[in-house]
């Protein structure tokens, strides 16, 4: 297969340089080099006074400022994070899925699991109940087109 020649119209257009050449920058005015960003700037002035933002903090925080002592507080000691436990419940599964929920419930009342499990395994029961809605769901579309492609 031979090359094909241009069209005529063709030899006019000049191709169009892409990008810039080596070394050259689209922003000649930009940010110069070895410029630090606003957040590297910050990060070292805390790491040169730190130590007295801390020492002001607690100060204030044993003069009963009560901003400060929060900040203290949540550094010292994080909030606590509810502990989740193996727990063992007996759900009768030839029961609806409700009924299984108010099982969960009674369980919580009567103090066999804490309320944060109690709460997961109802959430569990939930999700159940939504992937058995959707599996019913499809089961009635397959057995409305086999009955559509019947006709």
């Amino acid at each position: 297969m031979q090359p094909t020649e241009p069209p005529s119209w063709l030899s006019q257009h000049k191709p169009q340089s892409r990008g810039w050449k080596s070394g050259e920058s689209g922003n000649p005015k930009g940010r110069p080099k070895g410029a630090l960003n606003k957040k590297t700037l910050i990060q070292e002035e805390f790491e040169k006074e730190g130590s007295k933002i801390a020492k002001a903090v607690i100060e204030a925080a044993k003069n009963g400022d009560i901003q400060a002592a929060n900040i203290a507080l949540l550094r010292l000691a994080p909030p606590l994070k509810p502990e989740t436990r193996t727990v063992q419940i007996h759900l009768d599964t030839n029961l609806s899925l409700t009924q299984q929920a108010k099982q969960v419930l009674e369980a919580i009342a009567c103090g066999s699991i804490d309320p944060e499990n109690g709460r997961l395994l109802i959430d569990c029961i939930s999700r159940f109940a939504g992937l058995k809605q959707v599996e019913e769901l499809e089961n009635r579309i397959i057995n409305i087109e086999n009955k559509m492609s019947r006709r």
